[in-house]
């Protein structure tokens, strides 16, 4: 059965490591918000280094409509797998509504997760060579004051949440489908 798993956490916390590993377990595609978020960084000469504008975003969030958009041409049997960091605002619920909505209008099960991790360990992931790849955050002083300042939206109560500063990426993924329901534990490598 196809899901739409919604991978959610600080950055650094694992969401493309567990999301590679969730969708080489189940064959799901991985729309991680790097790949939505790179094209227009690049284009518009972000780093990673500073802070992103409010009109990059924006140019962002229209990439993000046209990849959610898109989904709704996927076969019924293909699965997907979103990421996300979202701050403790309000609004960001509103991103969480959509990824629902639109599971529902797939007709699929909804399978959000919340990715955990102490902020010493995010640090430190903050100067991992991949992330350089993938235009993220790497400035571990910017991480602590976007989280001082703008917080992670707490789960919601049908989430599962993962502390990923001591699971692997592939156990992660595993308690992901188990908690999911998409196959059972015997079926899994």
């Amino acid at each position: 059965m196809s899901h739409l798993y919604y991978l959610v956490g600080a950055p650094g916390s694992g969401k493309r490591t567990v999301g590679k590993a969730l969708s080489a377990l189940t064959g799901a595609a991985l729309l991680d918000n790097h790949l939505t978020n790179d094209p227009v960084f690049l284009a518009a000469g972000v780093s990673g280094h500073e802070p992103v504008s409010d009109d990059v975003w924006a140019l962002c969030f229209e990439v993000r409509r046209a990849v959610r958009a898109a989904t709704l041409h996927a076969p019924p049997t293909l699965a997907h797998i979103f990421t996300n960091y979202l701050t403790a605002e309000d609004r960001e619920w509103a991103n969480v509504a959509r990824l629902r909505e639109l599971a529902a209008e797939r007709g699929v099960p909804f399978v959000p997760v919340w990715l955990e991790c102490p902020l010493p360990e995010l640090e430190r992931r903050m100067g991992l060579p991949e992330r350089r790849e993938r235009l993220k955050l790497r400035d571990p002083a910017q991480l602590r004051e976007l989280l001082d300042r703008a917080g992670t939206l707490p789960p919601p109560a049908d989430a599962l949440v993962l502390d990923t500063s001591h699971l692997d990426p592939l156990e992660a993924a595993r308690r992901i489908v188990a908690f999911a329901g998409a196959v059972s534990e015997g079926d899994l490598p």
